[in-house]
């Protein structure tokens, strides 16, 4: 019995493992209350350039997240000082306010479209940064404690294609 067990939890394990077999880096990090001034940072190491990647963000919510988008501002530092910054909406939830996303219960992660097909040509760390871009409808000022977003996370993975 102990070995069928042993077994088991073997031929698990590697199913779990070679399922993410695209993943080459994957971090999360927890905010509270993100506040608009506060930048979610990732260091990333040097990955191979001739190789292309799939870019992520990660974000987590809970029903105390209000609304059905998100707007993020995101910058790539790349090693000799460049810096891409971007601006991007990403849909939360769908018009009759189901929330997108997987999980079970109050909290929902959503794998959201970053980038696709990214070299990194430049030897050296990269770091991207992530803060919020959020505000009410009509406002100016942006929302100064955006609710309901628990944790940020950034993930790069192998393409198919890594021409």
């Amino acid at each position: 019995m102990r070995s069928n067990f042993i077994l088991i939890l073997a031929i698990s394990s590697l199913c779990f493992w070679s399922c993410d077999s695209k993943m080459v880096y994957d971090e999360y990090k927890s905010v509270n209350q993100w506040n608009k001034d506060s930048i979610v940072s990732f260091d990333i190491g040097e990955l191979d350039s001739l190789k292309a990647y799939n870019l992520f963000i990660n974000i987590r919510n809970n029903s105390e997240f209000k609304y059905s988008n998100l707007y993020l501002i995101t910058e790539i530092q790349f090693p000799k000082g460049k810096v891409i910054s971007d601006t991007l909406e990403y849909e939360m939830a769908r018009p009759d306010g189901e929330w997108l996303g997987t999980g079970f219960g109050d909290v929902k992660e959503n794998k959201l479209w970053y980038k696709e097909h990214v070299r990194f040509k430049e030897p050296g760390e990269y770091r991207v940064n992530i803060r919020h871009a959020m505000r009410k409808n009509g406002e100016v000022n942006g929302i100064q404690n955006l609710d309901g977003i628990t944790d940020v996370g950034f993930r790069i993975e192998k393409t198919t294609q890594n021409n």
